[in-house]
């Protein structure tokens, strides 16, 4: 099943794809902060959304 880690603030797509990674490994990628926005990425059990994606 597909999975994609979005950023909070603005909505940018910091990863897509059939391979699981864990949102830690997409944060470090990043050096912490969204690409797009800038605004600092950080993991929380109690934000995370999981949803199916239909491809």
């Amino acid at each position: 099943m597909p999975q994609r880690i979005i950023c909070k603030g603005c909505g940018a797509v910091l990863y897509k794809g059939i391979e699981l990674r864990s949102p830690s490994e997409v944060i470090a990628q990043f050096g912490g902060h969204c690409p797009n926005c800038g605004k600092k990425l950080e993991f929380s059990i109690s934000s995370v959304e999981i949803k199916a994606v239909q491809q």
